[in-house]
């Protein structure tokens, strides 16, 4: 039982000790980092919440709620090499699991969706970082080498090798990409690049009126035509829009492969 108590907590340290510049040594790492000693104090709770001891592993939990301002309950399951960074705020609920060498900053909440029993909080995968004040909500699964952004919250299932951002939160994929995980910089502003995208159609739109005004003055005018009137729809820029705003834009582009139609300007179907 030692062994097995032993094993996962020196784990944490080495993970702390490659992750964290600023971990001197382990005598700091013990006694400085209540992310560390939540941890560990987890761990002897877990293993008495497994034994089906009455009301002792709840009440380790609060002990170290209470030293570390980290709230984890003992049936949460946590793998090795798990890193909760500075911590405070941090709640973990009960069916919640955590993936070896995953990482979480202060303020992240795995937190469950209704008053159901059974499984209602997340599974990280391994190497999952979470960012500062970020929340994973319900019964859903992260995947490996994904992150989280920073005040994001997320509801739904993300895949593997993913950045999610925002609230909700929105996936980017970046399969294939190995991704430092304390880059936080590298995240990607979607919110920016949809908002770009919607200035460029404005300002496409504002040319093709121009554009359109002076050909009727032409034909008013009763001279021949220079060049055509007609434009062809933005479908691309539509459907990156559409996809940040959860709108489906897929499926409403079927049947138009040519992108001749404006997604955005589609009228509903009568049935």
């Amino acid at each position: 039982m030692i062994r097995r108590l032993l094993n996962p907590i020196l784990a944490d340290l080495r993970i702390i000790r490659e992750r964290d510049p600023a971990a001197r040594g382990t005598l700091e790492i013990l006694l400085c980092y209540p992310g560390f000693q939540a941890l560990v104090l987890h761990r002897l709770s877990h293993r008495l919440w497994t034994l089906n001891v009455p009301l002792l592993p709840r009440l380790c939990s609060q002990i170290g709620r209470l030293l570390t301002g980290i709230e984890i309950h003992p049936g949460a399951r946590i793998g090795h090499g798990v890193f909760i960074d500075h911590g405070m705020g941090v709640v973990i609920g009960e069916t919640a699991e955590i993936g070896d060498r995953c990482l979480l900053f202060q303020g992240v909440t795995l937190g469950g969706t209704g008053k159901e029993h059974g499984k209602r909080h997340p599974t990280l995968a391994e190497n999952v970082v979470v960012g500062a004040g970020a929340k994973v909500l319900g019964a859903i699964t992260v995947g490996t080498n994904t992150r989280i952004g920073a005040g994001s919250v997320v509801l739904r299932d993300v895949g593997p090798d993913s950045t999610v951002v925002g609230v909700p939160g929105r996936v980017i994929h970046q399969s294939g990409v190995r991704i430092d995980p304390l880059a936080h910089s590298q995240l990607p502003d979607a919110e920016a690049k949809v908002i770009r995208n919607l200035m460029e159609r404005i300002d496409t739109l504002e040319s093709e009126l121009i554009r359109l005004q002076t050909c009727l003055r032409e034909v008013a005018a009763g001279r021949p035509l220079q060049e055509a009137c007609g434009g062809r729809a933005q479908s691309l820029k539509d459907r990156e829009i559409m996809e940040f705003l959860g709108s489906g834009g897929d499926s409403e582009l079927e049947g138009d492969p040519g992108g001749r139609i404006n997604p955005m300007m589609k009228t509903p179907s009568s049935s």
